[in-house]
């Protein structure tokens, strides 16, 4: 989308930004914006849908922190809604919800990355959006380091038989390794006189058996045992209930809710590079001649953990959901998988699984990654007539929230407009001081600022009568999706001059 250099001007440099105190008008005009209840919200650090979301919860902003809900918000609504699918999953919203993304114009010379890069992100109404325009998905940028984890040596009865373990451990490469094993392939059993944690393996996988073997005995000093078993798998078996109860208190203890632990989402990225690796050797593959890399689970916490993991290193996945299905009698649970087919994200998730990768394939231009954000193209958007309950949350400090796949403003473009009245030298009531304050895209600032600008100095009929075609006029023209913006500009002032003479 271009805008104007004067557009631009007012939007890096607005005038009249603020609150005026005690002000003798008021004027807020603004859209509601809202999801449906199923709609995922990325909280910290898994999906929860907007319906269960309380007050207080954390969730990732879209400038990658995650900040406090401080309101949930429940309503009626009839009319339409937009389906928005991008490789991270779909949004289903209200047209009017803006969701921070690039609008390009469909031409070669902006098909390439660094021609779309050009382009100026901004906050767009989801019925804006069109197939290949760009969504902005912020990348986590919380950073928490540890040395060493501490370990319960606590003892019940019937333990006497376990070895005690170190009360704590290292948070190294090692470590994280064998974590990633145990969430791809781990499981406990806590059973008097039986209990244990094991890691599952195909048999040929001889060389993650012995890594995983030598791991245990470097971390914990327990000797594990190899068990070959008669469908082609080989177990490794640690006897010992200090980590059984160690690996169960991380990581959950079904492979249905295996998570990964919230100190180890937040490491530094270097670290989490060994966790990303013991978790692809476990439950992944790397295609080297097709070439394509993917990732399986059925834990739904699972998977969005790892997305979050991937965008990190700059590893842009592809998520999608496979039901629940039969293949030659055996029964298949719905599972999670990603995705990785791009040329740059494979030549990273190659260096990180230690894989001599010479790509061939050649890179694409379709999405991309910086420090702040994973540039993912829309793949699918549609539109339904919906008549239900809608949801939205307000944000502290970021007014900003995520979904499984979209960055979204917690409102619409809303706008106060707040006006100080006094009298000209004639004896007319004129604008004396105004100021605004607005939420939305640049469009809406721009406006907000050049109508300040106009009203100043005028009196209330003239200020009245500044009409919509004025202001586009005076900011040097709007593209025509934004038009409703300088609308809503002029509405604002006639609520604030309204409520002025209310209070008279």
């Amino acid at each position: 989308m271009e805008y104007s250099e004067k557009v631009m001007d007012y939007f890096k440099n607005p005038k009249n930004v603020g609150e005026i105190k005690n002000a003798d008008g008021v004027g807020k005009v603004g859209n509601p914006v809202c999801l449906v209840p199923t709609s995922l919200i990325q909280n910290n650090p898994n999906l929860v849908s907007v319906k269960d979301s309380k007050i207080g919860n954390l969730v990732l902003s879209h400038n990658g922190e995650f900040n406090p809900i401080k309101r949930v918000i429940k309503r009626s609504y009839k009319g339409k809604i937009i389906k928005i699918k991008n490789r991270l999953g779909e949004t289903i919203l209200t047209p009017e919800h803006e969701c921070l993304a690039i609008k390009w114009r469909k031409t070669n010379h902006f098909r390439r990355i660094n021609n779309k890069k050009k382009n100026v992100p901004d906050w767009h109404h989801a019925s804006e959006l069109e197939r290949e325009d760009i969504i902005l998905y912020p990348i986590t940028k919380k950073t928490v380091d540890i040395d060493k984890i501490k370990i319960n040596n606590y003892i019940k009865k019937y333990d006497f038989r376990s070895v005690k373990i170190p009360g704590e451990i290292k948070a190294d490469g090692d470590f994280l390794r064998l974590a990633g094993y145990f969430v791809a392939e781990g499981y406990t059993r806590l059973v008097s006189c039986r209990t244990l944690s094991g890691f599952c393996f195909a048999s040929k996988e001889k060389e993650y058996i012995s890594d995983t073997k030598n791991l245990v005995k470097k971390i914990f000093g327990i000797e594990a045992k190899i068990k070959e078993s008669k469908n082609n798998s080989t177990n490794v078996i640690v006897n010992n209930v200090h980590t059984t109860r160690f690996f169960r208190e991380l990581f959950g203890n079904s492979a249905l809710n295996k998570k990964i632990p919230d100190f180890l989402l937040y490491l530094p990225k270097e670290k989490q590079k060994s966790l990303i690796e013991g978790l692809w050797k476990g439950d992944g593959y790397f295609n080297i001649k097709k070439p394509r890399a993917g990732f399986s689970t059925i834990s739904k916490i699972l998977i969005q953990q790892l997305k979050i993991l991937l965008l990190r290193q700059g590893i842009i996945p592809s998520v999608y959901i496979e039901n629940e299905k039969k293949v030659k009698g055996v029964g298949h649970k719905q599972c999670y998988r990603i995705h990785i087919g791009d040329r740059d994200s494979l030549i990273k998730l190659a260096g990180i699984l230690k894989i001599n990768f010479d790509c061939k394939i050649k890179p694409t231009h379709r999405a991309w990654c910086d420090d702040n954000y994973a540039y993912i193209p829309v793949t699918k958007i549609s539109s339904e007539n919906y008549k239900g309950t809608v949801f939205n949350l307000e944000i502290e400090n970021a007014h900003s929230f995520s979904t499984e796949s979209l960055a979204l403003h917690n409102c619409g473009d809303i706008m106060w407009v707040y006006i100080k009245v006094g009298k000209n030298k004639q004896g007319k009531e004129i604008i004396e001081d105004i100021k605004f304050k607005t939420f939305g895209c640049v469009a809406a600032i721009s406006t907000s600022s050049v109508l300040t600008e106009m009203a100043k100095g005028k009196t209330l009929e003239q200020a009245e009568k500044i009409s919509r075609e004025d202001i586009v006029k005076e900011i040097g023209g709007l593209p025509e999706q934004k038009i409703h913006c300088s609308v809503l500009a002029a509405s604002a002032l006639k609520k604030a001059i309204e409520d002025y003479r209310s209070r008279k």
